[in-house]
């Protein structure tokens, strides 16, 4: 019982950090792959010390292993990265101690579907969970709007990534970023009466 509330410190600690950081201005810990490592690396560091706790030869195999997460290229998601650490503990912990590797994978498989899950939910609300980018490496629909006169609709939307007005020809150009079909569909539907609208590209995946 005290192992499984360590691990709830430590994703409610995590998770904690990440709502101070976004309420604080850093835009950049709002996304998808910032909240679901805040959530797992702290899980992965218990499991890590817990598995070399005494053991000193051990711990200079992990710090070997560990080593071998390095990248020459800039990496494109913090969560791409985590997951490599996470699946490195993930085998040392079996051969040492089976049970805080199923306590592991269970932790990160929870925490990957509930924060999908909480996202699903928040955005019915109209509050979403976290905000979804092209940096994370994630396949995205989007939209391009060109008009000529201001979209309030698009300006107040969530899903709005990039906004560009040409002061010589008063046009606007916005684009938009939706995980799914469903979500650019409905937001579709809401501008497809507006007058001010010259033209819309829409990319789907």
């Amino acid at each position: 019982m005290g192992e499984l509330t360590s691990i709830f410190i430590l994703i409610f600690g995590g998770l904690s950090l990440r709502f101070s950081l976004s309420l604080t201005g850093q835009a950049w810990a709002k996304s998808h792959a910032q909240t679901v490592a805040f959530m797992i690396l702290p899980v992965i560091t218990y499991v890590i010390t817990q598995t070399i706790a005494g053991n000193i030869a051990l711990s200079l195999g992990m710090i070997g292993a560990l080593s071998i997460v390095r990248f020459r290229h800039p990496v494109k998601s913090a969560l791409e990265l985590i997951m490599y650490f996470d699946l490195i503990t993930i085998g040392i912990a079996t051969s040492v101690r089976t049970k805080w590797a199923i306590q592991l994978i269970l932790c990160t498989i929870i925490i990957i579907f509930v924060v999908k899950l909480v996202q699903k939910i928040s955005i019915k609300y109209g509050r979403p969970f976290y905000k979804t980018s092209f940096n994370e490496g994630l396949a995205l629909n989007s939209v391009e709007i060109f008009a000529k006169a201001k979209i309030d609709i698009a300006e107040e939307s969530d899903h709005l990534t990039n906004l560009f007005n040409d002061k010589i020809s008063g046009e606007f150009v916005y684009r938009l970023t939706f995980e799914n079909k469903k979500q650019l569909n409905e937001f579709k539907n809401k501008i497809q009466d507006l007058q001010n609208i010259n033209k819309v590209n829409i990319d789907l995946v």
